[in-house]
């Protein structure tokens, strides 16, 4: 028997049960968008975070903190600069002491932060305009700079006036305190270079004043002015700073080579590849969750099928009787029952394909519109947020499983009709 022989044997039965195959290609096609749409879920909830991670923290650095036995990462910068794969050390200072900034009739609460800009230029400081410091008198101010400007001056509505104008090349006074706590008489005139970018996390403000390393023999000299009488005698820097040391890898890839390099120093270290990991193990038994409850739907939609199959061998009984009389192998029947029951599995799985891409589409567009009304948010619908993803992946998975499930439910009937006695089958009346 030919191939197109076979297909038309098939075909046959189709058109003679169309509402019944009908019926059941809609319970297999129910079954696998199910699936498909409920684990889509999962994949985008998966991407979305993944993508406010990505887009909150630059994905090759790494922390690096003090622990007991490797002291103070800040004193072996350029040790750490020899690791493998590293890119940039930006070992960021804080000054640790009472500060004011003093700006025209303005007066500000703001923290000093001492970096070498040369490093910093290797991973792109970010700055909303201006440029980096390229002296110690040059420094970049934070993008909430100007929240932090108080005036005891107050407007007609009775606020009190706040700075409203430009500061690239604007002149400030800096001060700090010395070691008993009182703010010394000597000052800084520091220079407004740049403006730093906007905190990706809109909770956070950035108040600080960027500063270059040139600036620390400066601010040494006049935090210990009044209680340093010879140059044997000067402290060291580290009294008056607090490190932040963050090491920038080459490639992702390599993060957690350098992590593990760190950790081997007895550094406490964290990066956003260590968190990323454990996101991708939670969000992988998550995913494969919903697809095992989503193929207990095709599961029940292989009844229907199973059902259908069933059916076609009863009712075609005398036929494979006729078939069994002239030769017909056993293989060959259980071979055209199955492909019944594949042929089914996959009409049904091709337009699970198409319904769960539509509904995807449409629950991505319209759901955000839908909360946001609902919670009467009126910015939520233009948040960056995707409620269903479908990779290839779970398309081929899904696949699988409903054309998988379609020929185990028709194994059996096939089975049956190959063991169908020829005289009574041929007995049946047509």
């Amino acid at each position: 028997m030919q191939f197109k022989d076979q297909v038309g044997f098939i075909r046959q039965h189709i058109k003679k049960n169309k509402l019944r195959v009908f019926m059941t290609v809609l319970a297999a096609t129910m079954g696998t968008a199910f699936l498909i749409v409920l684990a889509s879920v999962g994949f985008g909830i998966h991407e979305t975070i993944r993508d406010q991670m990505l887009s909150n923290r630059l994905v090759t650095e790494v922390q690096v903190h003090q622990s007991e036995e490797s002291g103070d990462p800040g004193e072996h910068v350029e040790e750490i600069k020899k690791l493998a794969h590293v890119k940039a050390v930006v070992d960021r200072q804080q000054l640790g002491t009472n500060q004011m900034s003093l700006f025209g009739e303005f007066e500000g609460n703001h923290v000093l932060v001492v970096t070498d800009f040369k490093e910093e230029g290797k991973v792109g400081f970010a700055l909303k305009e201006g440029r980096l410091p390229q002296n110690a008198n040059e420094v970049v101010v934070g993008s909430h700079f100007t929240d932090y400007l108080y005036s005891e001056e107050e407007t007609e509505s009775g606020d009190f006036k706040t700075y409203e104008g430009d500061l690239i090349g604007e002149q400030f006074t800096y001060r700090i305190d010395d070691v008993e706590g009182e703010f010394v008489e000597e000052e800084l005139t520091l220079t407004i270079v740049g403006i730093g970018e906007n905190p990706s996390r809109e909770w956070v403000s950035d108040r600080n004043i960027y500063a270059h390393d040139a600036i620390i023999p400066e601010l040494e000299r006049i935090h210990y002015s009044d209680h340093v009488t010879g140059s044997d005698d000067h402290p060291d820097a580290s009294q008056l700073f607090y490190h932040d040391v963050a090491v920038y890898v080459d490639k992702l890839e390599n993060v957690k080579m350098v992590s593990n390099a760190l950790r081997d120093k007895q550094y406490y270290v964290f990066s956003i590849a260590d968190e990323l990991e454990q996101i991708d193990v939670f969000f992988l038994a998550l995913k494969a969750g919903l697809v095992f409850v989503g193929t207990i739907a095709i599961l029940i939609a292989s009844i229907g099928i199973f059902n259908t199959m069933t059916m076609a061998v009863t009712e075609r009984t005398r036929e494979i009787g006729v078939m069994k009389a002239i030769g017909a192998d056993p293989k060959l029947i259980r071979r055209l029952f199955l492909m019944e029951s594949a042929w089914i599995g996959i009409i049904g799985t091709v337009l699970a394909v198409v319904i769960s891409y539509a509904v995807s589409a449409v629950s991505n567009y319209l759901l955000p519109i839908i909360v946001s009304a609902a919670l009467g948010e009126e910015d939520f619908s233009e948040l960056n947020v995707t409620f269903s993803v479908i990779p290839w992946q779970l398309v081929l998975i899904a696949s699988a499983i409903s054309i998988s499930v379609a020929m185990i439910s028709g194994w059996r009937p096939a089975r049956k009709a190959t063991k169908i006695d020829v005289i009574n089958a041929l007995r049946q009346e047509l």
